[in-house]
């Protein structure tokens, strides 16, 4: 695929990855879904559900400008180390690796989005990290990276959790990985990828199923 996709940030876009179409990559065995990219093919700055079947693996490659890969389940792994479901993983610019998978994995993986200066290479495994009491009763926060105004984190939310009315300044990404997250808008189950522009707002919350995200604030182009 080479054509550009959701690339007016000044619109929200949600996609259920559930219902998406699987496309090929050049590495037999390993499949994507698009969330957004330019239309640069493989060099495209790039947000994608990434599918390796058991014992496939893809091309050794250098990221220029960084990739940044949560393991949604099974494990992935590379030269450096194995990083199972929950991984939290951050490969700086002009890294390089040899992605595979023995027993298969699915991972959220962005490409090419890292800002200026942002070297820190991290591996945080979320089933053993601590948790924080959020801003309201109900809700946990568990910190994963921050550089300049960007910030990313997992949240967790107990059932029905209500948050306070807020606006995203730099915007704001989502992606489901477990129950069903709600707000004003809409109804988003496990694997909908949310993304809000600068100053969105939106009252979110959970019923009974609870809910856990991923979150990335203040990273999405300021386009006014």
């Amino acid at each position: 695929m080479s054509e550009s996709l959701n690339q007016d940030f000044n619109e929200r876009v949600v996609i259920n990855t559930s219902e998406e179409k699987w496309h090929s990559s050049p590495s037999t065995g390993v499949n994507r879904i698009y969330l957004e990219r330019d239309n640069m093919g493989e060099f495209s700055i790039a947000s994608s559900v990434v599918k390796f079947s058991p014992d496939s693996s893809f091309d050794e490659h250098t990221h220029d400008n960084g990739e940044e890969i949560y393991v949604l389940n099974g494990t992935f792994s590379d030269q450096f180390g194995d990083y199972k479901e929950g991984t939290y993983l951050r490969n700086p610019d002009k890294t390089a690796h040899k992605p595979f998978s023995k027993e298969g994995c699915v991972i959220f993986v962005k490409l090419r989005q890292f800002q200026d200066d942002d070297s820190r290479r991290v591996v945080k495994d979320t089933k053993t990290s601590s948790w924080f009491q959020g801003l309201v009763p109900g809700l946990s926060v568990m910190p994963l990276h921050e550089f300049q105004t960007e910030h990313a984190a997992m949240v967790k939310w107990d059932p029905n959790t209500i948050f306070n009315l807020h606006k995203h300044w730099g915007g704001e990404e989502i992606f489901v990985v477990d129950g069903v997250f709600y707000d004003e808008y809409g109804v988003y189950p496990k694997g909908t990828w949310i993304r809000s522009p600068h100053l969105s707002q939106h009252k979110p919350f959970t019923k009974e199923e609870g809910a856990l995200i991923f979150v990335k604030t203040g990273h999405l182009s300021i386009q006014e």
